[in-house]
């Protein structure tokens, strides 16, 4: 089964020490179980400069587990667990378990 965080979504870390931070998902690597959170996990690596990259430096955000994330509840902007539903139509669509309403549309 594909992971329940998608890429535009906002997240709350819940453990680590980023705990608390907030951020919008980036990129999603359903193969390895990783999100990269904007503005979370952030890191410096030391390259030699080039003619694209003068100083030398440059940062990123590195992914990190998706256990250590949860979606925010679009109605009261709490951490929240994701569900499933079947509309009407025949569509799924997640659904958030804090306050039951849709996430998608």
């Amino acid at each position: 089964m594909g992971l329940k965080i998608r890429k535009g979504d906002t997240v709350v870390v819940i453990s680590g020490k980023e705990k608390g931070k907030r951020g919008e998902v980036r990129e999603v690597h359903p193969g390895e179980d990783r999100v990269v959170v904007e503005g979370v996990n952030e890191r410096t690596r030391h390259a030699r400069p080039t003619q694209n990259n003068q100083q030398g430096l440059y940062t990123f955000y590195a992914p990190m587990h998706v256990s250590n994330v949860m979606l925010v509840d679009p109605s009261s902007g709490e951490p929240t667990r994701v569900g499933y539903r079947l509309m009407d139509s025949g569509q799924k669509t997640r659904v958030a378990k804090r306050s039951g309403e849709d996430i998608d549309g």
